[in-house]
């Protein structure tokens, strides 16, 4: 089941999607959706296990500018327990998109790298590839992130890409996309970023509410300005850098559902 919460069938809706937001970690998540309804965007809600994600959709019900992802975050392999594999695997039908996955070799993940390594790739060989799409973490393993979705040929999303300029090429050609959020735009790696991304692999997000824009965190709304900051980087108006993103994440899912 490939969805996303109310995709326009028609660019002049004009509805953004945040395809990486921890909508259960604000302070008042209803609150968040209901802005972020009112500010014409919806959201991929990722979790971070399996028990998040249960609560999460039972907190919300069903809403129709929100899509709770499953996920099994890097940096919980260190307590990851044989029951909550088998969880997750059981929910993998149900869910409309997986994520939050992916590795994490930064200093605050790389103790627990073979158990990453072991988790992420049950993910990607047994959660029913290529039939969800997925939003994938890869701080501090870019190039073992990329390697593995491309040999699995599993449709993905790097969220906050970090890794060196020199691998997006590899990614590229193993079919991923790369989101962007409010932060990376204010970051000194922005321009060399966007410089190398072609536009047509680029979609949106906030990873709110760990990313900030203006010294608080980042919201769904906030996807606006990105939208500026990419209008500014490929010289085009606001209006046609909209149309650009929800082509993106329409043929993003066309890619799932051809499978």
């Amino acid at each position: 089941m490939t969805t996303l919460p109310e995709l326009p069938e028609q660019p002049s809706s004009r509805r953004l999607v945040d395809t990486h937001c921890h909508l259960a970690d604000y302070s008042d998540p209803i609150a968040v959706l209901d802005a972020a309804q009112n500010a014409h965007v919806a959201i991929v809600a990722v979790t971070e296990d399996p028990d998040q994600y249960r609560r999460l959709k039972l907190r919300l019900g069903s809403r129709p500018t929100v899509e709770v992802a499953l996920g099994l975050h890097p940096l919980r392999a260190g307590s990851v327990r044989p029951s909550d594999i088998a969880r997750f695997l059981r929910m993998v039908p149900g869910a409309g998109w997986i994520g939050e996955v992916g590795l994490d070799f930064s200093p605050v993940g790389i103790a627990t790298r073979k158990q990453q390594l072991r988790i992420f790739d049950m993910v990607l060989t047994e959660a029913q590839p290529g039939r969800h799409p997925l939003t994938v973490h890869s701080r501090g393993a870019a190039q073992e992130v990329i390697r593995r979705l491309d040999d699995a040929k599993v449709p993905a999303v790097l969220h906050w890409y970090s890794g060196r300029l020199g691998l997006v090429d590899d990614a590229l050609a193993a079919g991923l996309y790369f989101s962007i959020n409010p932060a990376m735009v204010r970051s000194k790696r922005w321009t060399a970023l966007i410089g190398v991304l072609p536009p047509d692999r680029v979609l949106l997000e906030t990873d709110g509410p760990y990313a900030a824009t203006r010294s608080r965190p980042a919201q769904p709304d906030d996807l606006h300005h990105v939208v500026s900051a990419l209008a500014l980087a490929w010289q085009q108006s606001s209006a046609t850098v909209t149309t650009q993103l929800i082509e993106n994440l329409r043929t993003f899912l066309n890619s799932v559902s051809t499978q």
